[in-house]
């Protein structure tokens, strides 16, 4: 790539986006950071910090930092509007319906590289980089036997498995992918943390922050309450016997423990919800409830174009969870209920799994896509 294109880094406080920028500053790109504010809370317990909200604020101070020590320029962007529009909207849906949405997958896939990207182009810029650990390969395909190449971007894991984060990039498409960079796909985050530290980076000893995109870290049921209304019901056992009462289904998630509830001196786990009779279903551990042999996914996204059914590979319904061997089919079953649903057979029963997550499949190193796990 021409060493002079433009690219709008993302900056995000943190040290992973620090040294991503720093990366392409010191290979000679056009670099400018861009912090984007995505969401602000009128009722943040210190709002005198600044008039347009605090919870931001000191991740934006150290982006500062760093930009100036790498000499490059920083953007400051709103996009309030349409994180609230495309992520916590769909958020609160998706918990009322009963389903466990994932934020982080929204977010890439509507806000980083939806409406920023958009933005950077407006603004002239070529690409986007984020700090994201990922890679992106290209790969050449023929049309016809005697047609012209076309490119074909392929997402690929990062070099650390442990951080890899493609899960969460799975919704992208190429579109989205002809126009991003990751430039720390190929370190490992003790590498990061090094060079931080060598280029006597402001953020290299920052800790990592966790929660909800952009939100921060606030307890989920916490932040589901400022607008989802309570709507108690019972909490029964799988034999149907009713142990309790539960302040709304929206509040819990398959395979939670910590209900406050014990039975025969063992903790129960949520197990399943029945949204028609509103009760919340518990058991213990071992319960067959709780594993599941087969699911359905919908929605996919394929990001390098569909595999031919029926397929074996390995697959993810949570990040870092171990990649699981499976086979995924299109059965007639689900072809004539809904369109672009497949059915994914476990080689081993899998442990709480919870519909509204996604489903993410891989094959020898890459990230084949996904969908939601009905």
């Amino acid at each position: 790539m021409p060493k002079k294109e433009k690219i709008l880094v993302a900056m995000s406080g943190g040290v992973d986006s620090s040294v991503a920028a720093a990366l392409l500053v010191k290979k000679g790109y056009d670099v400018t950071g861009m912090f984007a504010v995505n969401y602000e809370d009128p009722h943040h317990p210190q709002p005198l910090l600044h008039k347009e909200g605090s919870c931001w604020l000191p991740d934006y101070q150290d982006a500062l930092r760093v930009c100036a020590k790498l000499g490059i320029k920083l953007l400051r962007l709103n996009f309030v509007k349409e994180y609230k529009k495309l992520v916590l909207n769909y958020m609160y849906r998706e918990y009322e319906a009963g389903r466990t949405p994932n934020s982080d997958v929204l977010c890439n896939k509507f806000i980083k590289f939806g409406v920023w990207l958009v933005k950077a182009k407006e603004l002239g810029f070529n690409k986007i980089a984020t700090g994201h650990y990922a890679n992106v390969a290209h790969n050449t395909y023929h049309v016809t036997t005697h047609g012209p190449g076309a490119m074909c971007y392929v997402l690929r894991v990062a070099k650390d498995a442990n951080k890899d984060q493609t899960y969460f990039l799975h919704q992208l498409t190429q579109s989205q992918l002809k126009h991003v960079l990751f430039p720390i796909g190929n370190y490992t985050k003790p590498q990061v943390r090094a060079l931080a530290k060598k280029l006597k980076l402001p953020t290299a000893e920052k800790e990592e922050s966790m929660g909800i995109c952009f939100v921060g870290e606030v307890p989920m049921k916490e932040f589901l309450q400022k607008k989802i209304k309570p709507h108690p019901g019972k909490i029964i056992m799988s034999d149907g016997q009713e142990v309790g009462r539960h302040e709304g289904l929206a509040f819990y998630t398959i395979g939670e423990r910590g209900l406050g509830i014990n039975k025969n001196n063992k903790p129960l786990y949520v197990l399943d919800k029945n949204k028609k009779t509103n009760e919340l279903i518990v058991g213990f551990e071992e319960d067959p409830l709780l594993y599941k042999k087969e699911i359905e996914v919908e929605n996919l996204n394929w990001i390098s174009g569909a595999p031919k059914f029926p397929f074996r590979c390995l697959v993810r319904l949570r990040h870092r969870q171990p990649l699981q061997k499976c086979t995924v089919c299109h059965c007639e079953e689900a072809k004539s209920r809904r369109s672009n649903l497949v059915q994914v057979k476990f080689n081993k029963s899998q442990r709480a799994v919870t519909p509204g997550q996604f489903a993410v499949f891989y094959l020898k190193g890459k990230c084949l896509g996904g969908g939601v796990i009905v």
